[in-house]
């Protein structure tokens, strides 16, 4: 679900707006419901990077280098060719504003960029750097740099959370603040525009963007912390349902799903039940147990056959909104200003 959160944050930026259900099927490699055809090749295309970013960020000796960022470049826009996936851009670049197609941005010129990649990849290398300012600054260099055609977003928030990741500070699927730069873009864009100021200034201070940047950290983590709480909670509740309705104990991995607003089809309920169980299960039985649940009024069945999914029946629904009822209020808290005051009060 983290992973899938990422991806729909990042992609939503870009405008390739996906339901979590959909993102899900994507992540997972299975068709989606509602999605177009285009935002359907840019999650898998980011889904493939992203895959390979966390399968590569164990290795000790991963060097960031100019050949792997095109890597995860072509992985990501492999499905046009018109926007060279994989080659740094042929010429000038200008970032518009879409409400008034206003110029917000140009790019150094494009004889520049293997120059300016090759400087911004030493300093990735640099030690005595606090990793979450090394990767802030990273997201902050390509995108200023702005070395491809299209994707260039991307492909920094993808180049942050894999330094991130490589360091191994907490699980890599986890150091992304992706989801939170979807559900703030206004913000990310406007403190870009403000360290940016329309044109390549490497002297610009980019403090406000590191102190974005650590915000962003602390609520990504917060929220991440407050949702494991619900998913103990949750789990617990459709334990006891599978118990009290007389199903199989796998049954509440598919249960908590859709609890949590999927849409449930025979595959992903078959991967859910088998990693909680940690025994593998036929199509069969996947399909015995969707129709007991249904059966148990705990499922809502949609669709004939092979089109068939599956969303949470009242009881689930009215669980989950019970669970989301008991968070706190959503935190505006800035980590700098709890530091200052803090240190404000051994001083007093």
């Amino acid at each position: 679900m983290a992973f899938a959160r990422a991806v729909q944050g990042s992609n939503s930026i870009e405008g390739y707006n996906a339901s979590l259900g959909d993102v899900v099927a994507a992540v997972a490699g299975e068709r989606t419901l509602e999605a177009e055809e285009e935002t359907q090749h840019a999650l898998a295309g980011y889904r493939d990077a992203m895959t390979y970013v966390l399968q590569i960020a164990a290795d000790e000796d991963l060097w960031v280098d100019e050949g792997l960022l095109k890597s995860l470049h072509f992985m990501m826009l492999k499905y046009d060719l018109d926007k060279h996936p994989g080659r740094w851009r042929p010429g000038p670049i200008y970032v518009r504003r879409e409400a008034t197609d206003e110029i917000v941005y140009e790019g150094p010129p494009s004889e520049d960029v293997p120059g300016l990649i090759a400087e911004m990849l030493v300093e990735l290398e640099t030690d005595g750097v606090p990793v979450v300012v090394k990767a802030a600054m990273a997201h902050l260099n390509l995108t200023l740099i702005h070395p491809f055609k299209d994707g260039n977003g991307r492909m920094a928030r993808c180049l942050q959370t894999l330094v991130l990741a490589r360091d191994r500070v907490i699980a890599p699927v986890f150091s992304s603040i992706e989801e939170f730069l979807g559900r703030n873009t206004e913000a990310y864009y406007a403190v870009l525009e403000d360290v940016g100021a329309g044109a390549w200034h490497p002297e610009r201070d980019a403090r406000p963007w590191v102190r974005f940047c650590m915000r962003a950290h602390f609520l990504q983590a917060t929220t991440t912390m407050r949702r494991r709480e619900e998913i103990e909670t949750l789990w617990n509740s459709c334990a006891e349902l599978a118990d009290s309705n007389r199903l199989p104990e796998r049954s509440a991995a598919g249960l908590m799903d859709a609890a949590i607003g999927l849409r449930i089809r025979r595959q992903t309920y078959r991967a859910s039940a088998e990693a909680a169980v940690g025994e593998e299960i036929s199509d069969l039985t996947a399909s015995r147990d969707l129709k007991a649940m249904v059966d148990a009024d705990l499922l809502e069945a949609v669709g004939e056959r092979r089109a068939r999914y599956y969303l949470a029946g009242s009881t689930l629904t009215a669980l989950r909104e019970t669970v989301r009822a008991k968070r706190p209020p959503k935190s505006a808290d800035d980590p700098f200003r709890i530091i200052e005051d803090r240190r404000q009060l051994k001083l007093t």
